[in-house]
């Protein structure tokens, strides 16, 4: 964990499946990494690091891609399945850094006991060795941030501020996309019968108003505030041109941003020569967190259900300006069931007594919302799929504790559409609404297996399920999570 501990922090974009990206600073460095296993110090590093409760918006793997400097740690399934995978990594960079998303996503990281809960916080922020970096691809809603930082010093985190480092790029998030965030999911009820079943946290429109180029980012908040207000007013007034109902205290608004711009300044950096730097400068370790899961992502997952950000591997370069080739290794972080919040297609969903006690087990209600996550069997389609898009190196099977009390386990192994087996995740909702799973049928073990801190200490059974995974995805596992502590994660290479 010493070495975790010395690594910056990044963002990543959200995914379905979660996972790790490593990156690499240097020629040095990337010669000292070897396709599929972390150096001995990764070795270390992750066997510190802890897998917590996972938030986010759904439940499937993540990815994390490692190299010798830097790491990502990704969602391979549909958002909450990593948060212990992510502070057992982070405890040992010296970098940690978040690429996309806003606080839309939740991460909950349990140190000494003590529950802390992230949004738009890197949960490395919690090691007083790394570094934190919120990148430009992350949208930050001011109000937000100070406010999360406050609950969590509440709890005892300490001197934030020192160790927090915020890209001048990334976009704003006002009161009013939130407010936008709100009426756009009334008026698709009203006008569809469904909604997306968003956070309300403003993060659609705050990336619309980026792709329109009307949006407005750190360094115009820093800069010129005369010029910062009167775009301000008149991004205010095209929102509201658009819905007449919407009411914006333009002044009111204002006044507060002023005031947050002097808290924040101290934290800014342009965010491009820090990576830079970073990856050019003495040795380290850089450990990338993502938000969300592939399935998620705006291009790659179950869209209109989606988020509106890249959560897969693609999101560490354009989220934060690093080059593609300091990623190396990438770490899939995939619960041992699926779960999902909100609406979207969701083909092993078990609404049963099954899904009942995979979510009373599992406590899966999500950290933003707090709304309860939709629970299944596990879905190899969907890890697979995952591991196309992302190109995993290694996995991290979290929860399977979970399955103790199960007498036999069912996973999704293939999909069926009219009758014939279909190679692929489909990107229609309908369609997949129409998939017939194939399911695979295991033996449960029927006993606990929380207190297993190494493979042999698994019951034969478990042990079966977790090969099973690696067989049909072609990927090893790295990891297996059995609780929620540090000491929960049982590493296998």
């Amino acid at each position: 964990m010493g070495e975790l501990q010395d690594l910056p922090t990044l963002g990543v974009p959200s995914a379905s499946v979660l996972g790790t990206v490593v990156v690499q600073p240097t020629v040095r460095c990337q010669a000292r990494v070897r396709r599929g296993y972390l150096l001995q110090a990764g070795r270390e590093e992750a066997q510190r690091s802890h897998w917590s409760k996972a938030g986010g918006h759904g439940g499937l793997p993540m990815w994390i891609a490692h190299t010798v400097c830097k790491r990502r740690v990704l969602k391979a399934q549909e958002g909450p399945e990593w948060e212990v995978c992510s502070d057992l990594s982070s405890r040992d960079w010296q970098t940690v850094k978040g690429s996309i998303g806003g606080n839309n996503a939740g991460h909950t990281v349990v140190v000494d006991g003590k529950e802390y809960d992230f949004h738009l916080l890197p949960s490395g922020i919690i090691n007083t060795k790394a570094v934190s970096f919120i990148g430009n691809g992350v949208v930050i809603h001011l109000p937000g941030l100070f406010e999360e930082a406050e609950k969590n010093e509440k709890k005892g985190l300490k001197d934030w501020e020192k160790r927090l480092i915020i890209s001048d790029r990334a976009h704003l998030v006002f009161d009013f996309h939130q407010a936008v965030d709100g009426l756009q999911e009334v008026q698709r009820q009203a006008q569809e019968g469904k909604n997306i079943g968003t956070t309300k946290k403003g993060i659609g429109p705050t990336y619309s108003s980026k792709a329109a180029r009307t949006g407005l980012r750190i360094c115009d908040l820093l800069s010129d505030f005369d010029e910062f207000s009167t775009r301000f007013k008149n991004l205010a007034h095209q929102h509201q041109s658009m819905f007449p109902t919407l009411e914006i205290d333009v002044e009111g608004q204002l006044k507060r941003l002023k005031g947050f711009a002097e808290r924040i300044r101290p934290m800014v950096r342009d965010g491009v020569y820090f990576m830079y730097e970073a990856l050019h400068g003495p040795p380290k370790k850089i450990l990338v967190e993502g938000a969300n899961a592939a399935l998620l992502d705006i291009d790659f997952g179950t869209y209109p259900f989606v988020t509106s950000s890249n959560c897969t591997v693609g999101g560490v370069c354009t989220g934060l300006g690093i080059p593609p080739q300091n990623i190396g290794d990438v770490y899939g972080v995939v619960k041992a069931y699926t779960t999902r919040v909100g609406i979207g297609a969701f083909p092993t969903e078990q609404i049963n007594e099954i899904g009942d006690l995979l979510q009373n087990r599992g406590h899966e209600w999500g950290v933003t919302t707090g709304r309860k996550r939709r629970c299944g069997w596990l879905d190899l389609m969907i890890l697979r799929y995952a591991h196309m898009v992302n190109g995993f190196t290694a996995l991290a099977l979290t929860k399977l504790d979970i399955l103790d009390v199960l007498g036999e386990i069912k996973v999704g192994v293939s999909y069926k559409l009219n009758g014939k087996r279909i190679p692929y995740f489909p990107a229609n909702q309908e369609i997949l609404q129409k998939v017939e799973v194939e399911y695979d049928t295991l033996p449960g073990w029927k006993a606990d297996t929380t207190g297993a801190r190494k493979w042999e200490d698994l019951p034969p059974q478990a042990q079966s399920y977790v090969r099973f995974v690696e067989n049909h995805v072609g990927v090893a596992v790295k990891w297996v999570g059995v609780g929620k502590s540090r000491e929960s994660m049982i590493q296998l290479f």
